[in-house]
């Protein structure tokens, strides 16, 4: 198993947003130290669940800053970027690291960054599958136009081209986060491993790996070329040790519902239309019922669980749910310790 942790510079109540991405940093640092497999870094624009408005600037920072771990975003918002402005980021990002950059895409929200970054609600409800496209084209090809109707531009040269990186993969790797069968049936069409949200169990993960598996069939792939995309899935969750598992429950749901009920609420919808956000209480509760939430063994037994029942073998936890910066450098720490031994 691979197992990473999942990083949104979370700005939980009464800290700032300089202390919300030293831990996220921190982190990152700590859980390649750990010997996990990865980072995944989170972006959000004008709230406070998470502090980090470009995840690939600070990918960049954090692959300067280590050396063996791998680094990727969960997700770059294609909405809000040109695709292939994205896709040079990517490419330098590639190369550059000598193959250690994961691209991680997604459409994103209705959110009021529709409007500040000129986009349109457009962008989100019917240029998705357009945007993408063009990214894909970009990070596989020598020269790229398009003549759609969002993107319209002469044929150029990729530069840098992600290719040509010596002794590694033509291409940065690239997931698709999928919350609904539209994006599955998009992901397997294009040949991608999908991002697994964490307020998604184990039966709906496997619902879907098992609808991607289908449509990707469907679109062609060969069974072994499937069997190979479908081993970088990648489920998101929660995860915090203790001794005692109602200990690990206990931190989290003293400190996590406070961060998500002020984080929640601050989302503003582009064109007004009311948004139905989640019991933060209630919320912190099912997380922790889902997810590796407690002792190390119990920590290891859901993982196991997770990728017995849905096939997936690749995990981005989310690790700062404490809110404060010791505890969650002890909690990386000890997932690499006493969690990752007992895994196999």
């Amino acid at each position: 198993m691979r197992v990473g942790t999942f990083v949104l510079a979370a700005q939980f109540p009464g800290q700032g947003h300089s202390e919300a991405l030293h831990r996220a940093v921190r982190s990152a640092e700590v859980a390649e130290e750990a010997g996990l497999d990865s980072v995944w870094l989170a972006e959000h624009h004008f709230v406070p669940y998470g502090t980090c408005p470009s995840a690939i600037t600070l990918a960049a920072l954090l692959l300067g800053r280590t050396r063996r771990i791998r680094v990727g975003t969960a997700v770059s918002v294609l909405p809000t970027a040109h695709p292939v402005a994205l896709g040079e980021q990517a490419a330098l990002l590639h190369i550059a690291s000598g193959g250690r950059f994961t691209l991680g895409v997604g459409r994103g929200g209705p959110w009021v960054d529709l409007e500040v970054f000129a986009a349109g609600l457009e962008a989100y409800e019917r240029d998705f599958p357009e945007s993408l496209d063009v990214l894909l084209r970009w990070l596989r090809g020598d020269r790229v136009g398009a003549d759609g109707p969002r993107h319209r531009f002469r044929e150029v040269a990729v530069v840098p081209r992600p290719d040509e990186l010596i002794d590694g993969a033509p291409a940065p790797e690239t997931v698709l986060a999928c919350t609904s069968p539209r994006s599955v049936r998009l992901a397997a069409e294009h040949g991608l491993p999908m991002l697994l949200g964490m307020h998604c169990g184990d039966d709906d993960k496997a619902e879907m790996t098992a609808l991607w598996r289908r449509e990707a069939l469907a679109a062609g792939h060969t069974p072994d070329t499937v069997a190979r995309i479908a081993a970088g899935h990648v489920s998101a969750g929660v995860a915090q040790l203790a001794d005692h598992t109602p200990d690990a429950v206990e931190t989290l749901v003293k400190a996590m519902p406070g961060w998500l009920k002020r984080g929640l609420d601050a989302h503003v919808t582009v064109d007004g239309r009311r948004r139905s956000m989640r019991d933060p209480v209630a919320y912190t509760e099912l997380l922790c019922r889902l997810h590796p939430v407690g002792t190390p063994r119990l920590a290891a037994d859901r993982l196991a669980a997770t990728a017995e029942r849905t096939g997936i073998r690749r995990f981005a936890l989310l690790v700062e749910g404490s809110g404060q910066l010791a505890a969650t450098e002890e909690n990386v720490r000890r997932l690499g310790a006493e969690v990752l031994p007992l895994l196999v």
